[in-house]
């Protein structure tokens, strides 16, 4: 059975199997902090929200791990992210209580946990809350004894009793009364619940085991896709559905591989419509651009509004995949409205990337409570005044409401099913989403399509003018390596794709923002974060957090994909260099494959490998492609010896439900297919050179990698690769050649030619 996605909880779960739906209304005002504990030193913006709870909060370390083996406390552990709407719920309900607080500050020390500071710690504690609960989401709260180990777990609590839930100041009391009165079997119970995790946990090389054979892998997660596909609204679930862009990542590359064949025509079908309809459905701000997280029903409708950078650099690369194979400037359009968010809104003038925005915020600048979506809906009053002009040249007595208010599905009473609206904060509001095709509504209206798209877009404008005078939501302003590096993609695969040279720009500003604030020279290694500090400088830890697997292996692909975007082979040279420090830190030479994190801290009781491919793919998926990719640009083919041993590792999982790691499973026909050296010999400024660049950045080929030999005999990539001191320029042109383990094909001077050679 596949584990659901992970998302912001909306119910609780307890170890004892008492679980309840969550009946919480909005939270009430803001009250005057009366309470100043340790986490206002923090950086992360999540625990700065928690600074003025009257709990007496600690971030995870060593102070407060030894607090509680001195007073013999129990630790409660409580784990979310500044964007999570039900972590802002419980706060409100329970941490800003001042009963609650003494009742947590008596019996526990209390520790606040930002996930994506420190995913390390919420991945080893979120596997004990799915393995007793069978669920998960944040917030997540654990209960530890002194030395760690986990014993009781849920997510959301609601502060008192129901009649079919148990409260958070209720559990909090049964589990203070548990330790006092039967500690031993709390201890022992702790230290059997660590040891069957550690043993169900573990990802390692069965035997003599050898990568899986592509064909078997690539065909079974093909069906198992296909069977989820919904095929009306796109997507792989009814409701709540997710972009996921792995999956369509997959089925990109299955087409390729099979673009004759009825399953490839599908796989490339399940792929486009999906996206085509992500783009039309709610989860698509149509005003101020970018996606929002998910959706909570099958038509893409009514979304969790926060919006995460790891989505927008995903799906930036997802559709200009989708513009690369297709042609249809539809695609083109919907990169450029992602990466115009991300520039606008999650952009440091540093050059690094945000993390995220909020989804609750106040509806005007006088009200006293947030509410989920408000930025971003509307009532069908408030557009009719916006929107008053009658349109010259459309069916008599039409303004440009009507025109926006039909084609974007606008009703008077609301548009929001209220069934996906417990709590009636989107009650008479709408949540746009282009119900109608531009020429169904020009016809509706007696208008030219070229005529609707100027007068969409001019409503656009005013509604954006009109929402900027909202409150807007809160900006999380942590810069993670990890996102960065999935956003770093997203703008090269885009400038590479649709010839945007200014695209490809930000991706090296921000690739040098992160060489310069999220990597130690000294020491070669990657840190996990840094923040927007006063006066909009970046700001560091007092210790600072060093690097995990994924943020090594997106940096890593980010900087691949920008060299191949730029040719600036420093880019290469970095790549190269933190492959091998991620071999270093992280490879497990007895079970292969990567762990998530080092081995040298001793607070984490596991040290895992994570199994399935999620809102981002799994790092050892991404590894995997990495790999290949740096043994293409370095010689070193040691490095596709590691790549097959992780695919070993995975084997089983690969075989049996492929579908749980689509991105491992493409990196499994990459594998065995060998990339292909496209190897330009030529003058990266000379217009013939351009021209063949243009055509093999114009081909979705996913094996290849793409270099240039421009004559640099003292260069990185010929210092790198003796061979190409042997190809050359055939007649004084811009020369191609595509090699396959450093064996090349005869020298191409035509782009006809050269796009015959890039099938896969």
């Amino acid at each position: 059975m596949l584990a659901a996605p992970l998302r912001c909880a909306r119910r609780h779960i307890f170890l004892t199997g008492i679980a309840a739906m969550a009946t919480v209304g909005t939270p009430g005002p803001p009250s005057v902090p009366r309470h100043t504990n340790r986490l206002i030193n923090e950086k992360s913006p999540y625990l700065l929200q928690h600074a003025h709870n009257p709990v007496d909060w600690y971030p995870w370390g060593q102070e407060a791990f030894d607090k509680a083996k001195r007073e013999n406390k129990l630790i409660f552990l409580s784990v979310g992210y500044s964007t999570c709407h039900w972590c802002h719920v419980m706060e409100e309900e329970s941490f800003k209580s001042k009963e609650i607080g003494e009742i947590m500050n008596e019996h526990f020390v209390c520790i606040k946990v930002d996930r994506e500071e420190r995913p390390d710690v919420d991945k080893v504690y979120m596997t004990f809350v799915q393995a007793t609960s069978g669920g998960g989401g944040w917030p997540m709260s654990v209960w530890l004894t002194p030395d760690l180990k986990p014993f009781a777990g849920g997510t959301y609590f609601p502060p008192e009793d129901g009649v079919h839930r148990v409260g958070f100041r209720t559990v909090l009391l049964r589990i203070a009364e548990q330790w006092k009165e039967n500690k031993d079997a709390l201890l022992e119970s702790s230290q059997r619940i660590l040891e069957a995790l550690r043993h169900t946990s573990e990802i390692r090389v069965q035997g003599q085991e050898s990568p899986p054979p592509a064909k078997e892998v690539m065909n079974t997660c093909f069906q198992q896709l296909s069977r989820s596909y919904d095929e009306e609204y796109g997507g792989f679930s009814k409701s709540p559905k997710f972009p996921t862009p792995v999956n369509l990542n997959f089925l990109f590359t299955y087409w390729a591989l099979h673009q004759t064949t009825p399953e490839g025509a599908r796989a490339l079908q399940m792929a486009l419509h999906t996206l085509k309809m992500m783009a039309h459905g709610g989860i698509h701000d149509h005003i101020g651009q970018g996606f929002h997280r998910y959706s909570t029903d099958q038509h893409w409708h009514v979304p969790h509004f926060e919006k995460m950078l790891y989505d927008q650099g995903q799906l930036a690369a997802m559709y200009s995949k989708a513009f690369q194979i297709s042609g249809d400037e539809f695609f083109a359009d919907v990169v450029r409205d992602i990466l115009l968010y991300v520039s606008r809104d999650l952009s440091d003038q540093a050059g690094g990337f945000y993390s995220a925005e909020d989804a609750d915020s106040y509806p005007t600048t006088t009200s006293r409570e947030k509410r989920e979506g408000a930025f971003c809906v509307w009532t069908a009053k408030e557009l009719r005044a916006l929107l008053p002009d009658p349109v010259e040249g459309a069916t008599e007595g039409t303004t440009l409401g009507d025109i926006f208010m039909h084609h974007y599905g606008v009703e008077e009473a609301g548009n929001v099913d209220p069934m996906k609206d417990p709590h009636q904060e989107l009650k008479g509001r709408n949540v746009l989403i282009a119900r109608c095709s531009p020429e169904l509504t020009a016809a509706r209206f007696g208008l030219e399509p070229g005529r609707l798209s100027a007068l969409l877009q001019e409503c656009q404008h005013r509604l954006s003018s009109a929402r900027a005078q909202r409150p807007r939501p809160h900006l999380d302003t942590k810069m993670l390596a990890a996102w960065n590096g999935l956003m770093i993609s997203g703008f090269a695969q885009a400038g590479a794709t649709l010839a945007e040279q200014g695209y490809v720009s930000r991706a090296a500003q921000a690739a040098a923002f992160l060489r310069t604030h999220l990597f130690d020279p000294d020491s070669g290694r990657l840190l996990r974060s840094c923040y927007r500090g006063k006066h909009n400088s970046v700001e560091q830890s007092a210790v600072p957090i060093q690097g995990f697997l994924e943020d090594y292996v997106f940096v890593i692909q980010a900087l691949f994909d920008l060299y191949e975007a730029s040719l600036e082979q420093s880019w290469l040279e970095w790549a190269l260099h933190l492959q091998h420090m991620q071999d270093k830190l992280f490879w497990d030479p007895k079970g292969f494959a990567y762990f998530s994190t080092e081995a040298s801290d001793p607070s984490l009781l596991l040290r895992l490998k994570d199994d399935q491919d999620g809102a981002e793919p799994t790092p050892n998926s991404v590894a995997v492609t990495n790999l290949l990719r740096a043994a293409c640009y370095s010689g070193h083919m040691e490095w596709v010896e590691k790549a097959g041993k992780i695919l070993a590792a995975f084997s089983q999982r690969l075989q049996k439900i492929p579908i749980t790691l689509p991105e491992m499973a493409r990196a499994t026909a990459v594998f065995h297919h060998t990339l292909k050296q496209v190897v330009i010999c030529g003058d990266p400024q000379g217009e013939d050179t351009k021209e063949m660049l243009h055509c093999v950045r114009s081909v979705f080929s996913p094996n290849k990698v793409l270099m240039v030999a421009d004559g640099d005999s003292a260069g990185f990539l010929y210092r790198q690769l003796p061979f190409l001191a042997s190809l050359d320029r055939k007649d004084g042109k811009a020369t191609a050649y595509v090699c396959s383990n450093f064996t090349c094909s005869l020298p191409v001077t035509s782009v006809q030619e050269l796009r015959g050679m890039l099938s896969p």
